[in-house]
């Protein structure tokens, strides 16, 4: 859980492209973000 904060705020849309402004595709990476959350809830919850 301590990697999910520092990557949320790498991938946040108002980050992107050096945090001058919002890019709709910043989607995408919320897409992948999701994506490795969901991945290491499972491993999580299968390590238990």
């Amino acid at each position: 859980m301590r990697y999910v904060l520092p990557f949320s705020i790498l991938a946040s849309p108002v980050l992107a492209h050096d945090g001058g402004h919002l890019h709709p595709h910043g989607s995408e990476t919320w897409i992948l973000l999701s994506f490795l959350a969901l991945a290491g809830a499972v491993i999580l919850a299968v390590r238990k």
